[in-house]
């Protein structure tokens, strides 16, 4: 990147230098640094080449110091080579005097390098140039939120900084460093989602809590038959909260890595038989029979109590989403490095363009028909944690009138 520099730009580039480590005291005082010490390097490497280092008097000492400055030189131009945060440097006419590859690829540039291009010429995002020429005026611009959509979606944190000679009264270039964000924004976004989505699921429940106790209050207490259809209600939906928070509990555990999972071999079709017969009232209530089609004998290396809350979740949203006087069957294959656990129902299926975002907190496909039947949305959300703690996965395949299957990969115990 900083080859073929001339003898002159390397005397500018360490004047700025210079300058540059007189303030580190500034956000990007790291990389100004490397700037210096590569710019000592260009500034060696141009002497070099027009006054060979050869001559009989040179000294061994100057020749060990050399090598030194040459060795650091190239160790910071190494560093910023490999820095994820792209590097800019641009004179007073927006010109690129200086960039890292990390800068390069930001700007999806086809040149091989940036320099002598205007910035202009780069992009024609105003937040970049007006960033830019704002510190070429002397004002320092931090934040400056910076979103490009080539090739993908990427958000950038840029701070541009103004450089000014030790005499100059106006900034001779200007210093920007792009800190990607994108990961940090997501995260961001995926929190936001998480605080609405359980904002919503509890305000339900509680509004028709209040709404009923209310009636209760302005006289429905006398009324025998209501009252206890009313006190029903403010059950069910009490205990709807209770079973999100439960969740929202859980989940948080298991991201967090604080549930503790400890396997052992499990023999699959005595635990699959209590699974079924703890949910065999719910399958009743819609006529869905629920079969066990795991081999006796069957032996998978899980924890007990996880691998039973993952196959209930997975036998329950089978019978919650079938059809009335469907079936549920949960099988088992067994390969040499790992144990796939099928759940299969003969629901209505799944819309393609759900499966992708199925196991995420709160996603529902039928947010509607969901409530109504008391899902938090939070179920495969903890199934696909789960699994992933166990060291495996879990899938899903659907099509539209033929039901759905689940799949819960589990690694083999190899002795």
């Amino acid at each position: 990147m900083y080859k073929h520099r001339n003898f002159w730009f390397a005397a500018v580039a360490l004047l700025i230098a210079v300058i540059l480590i007189a303030s580190t005291a500034n956000l990007v005082a790291l990389v100004t640094m490397a700037l210096g010490a590569t710019a000592i390097y260009l500034l060696i490497t141009a002497l070099t080449r027009q006054y060979p280092l050869s001559s009989p008097s040179v000294s061994n000492k100057s020749e060990s110091r050399t090598k030194e400055i040459f060795a650091l030189g190239k160790l910071f131009e190494a560093t910023l080579d490999e820095m994820r945060e792209g590097l800019l440097v641009v004179d007073s006419n927006m010109q690129v005097v200086a960039s890292n590859p990390a800068a390069h690829r930001l700007f999806n540039s086809s040149l091989k390098r940036l320099e002598s291009q205007r910035l202009t010429e780069l992009t024609r995002n105003p937040a970049i140039c007006g960033a830019f020429m704002d510190a070429l005026k002397g004002i320092e611009r931090s934040g400056v939120e910076v979103e490009t959509h080539s090739p993908g979606r990427r958000v950038f944190d840029l701070s541009v900084v103004p450089l000014s000679g030790i005499e100059d009264k106006e900034p001779s270039v200007a210093l920007g460093v792009f800190f990607d964000i994108t990961k940090l924004e997501k995260l961001e976004r995926v929190r936001q989602e998480f605080l609405s989505n359980v904002s919503h699921e509890l305000r339900t429940p509680l509004t028709a809590i209040l709404a009923f106790v209310e009636t209760l209050e302005s006289g429905a207490l006398e009324d025998t038959e209501n009252s206890r259809r009313f006190i029903a209600i403010i059950r069910k939906n009490a205990t709807r909260m209770q079973d999100l928070i439960d969740d929202i509990l859980e989940l948080s555990a298991i991201e967090a890595g604080n549930v503790d999972v400890r396997p052992e071999e499990i023999e699959l079709n005595s635990l699959t038989n209590d699974v079924i017969t703890a949910l065999h009232a719910k399958a009743a209530s819609g006529g869905i029979s629920v079969s066990n089609r795991v081999s006796s004998g069957t032996i998978v290396f899980a924890d007990p109590r996880r691998l039973e809350q993952m196959l209930t979740n997975l036998v329950d949203n089978a019978i919650k989403f079938n059809r009335e006087g469907g079936s549920v069957t949960v099988g088992c294959e067994v390969g040499v490095s790992s144990t796939r656990i099928l759940v299969r129902d003969t629901g209505e299926g799944i819309p393609a363009q759900h499966l992708e975002r199925l196991f995420e907190r709160f996603y529902r496909v039928d947010r509607a028909r969901s409530r109504e039947m008391g899902g938090t949305g939070l179920g495969l959300a903890i199934v696909k944690h789960l699994a992933r703690a166990h060291g495996g996965e879990v899938k899903v395949t659907s099509e539209l009138g033929s039901g759905s299957l689940f799949e819960i990969d589990l690694p083999q115990l190899t002795h």
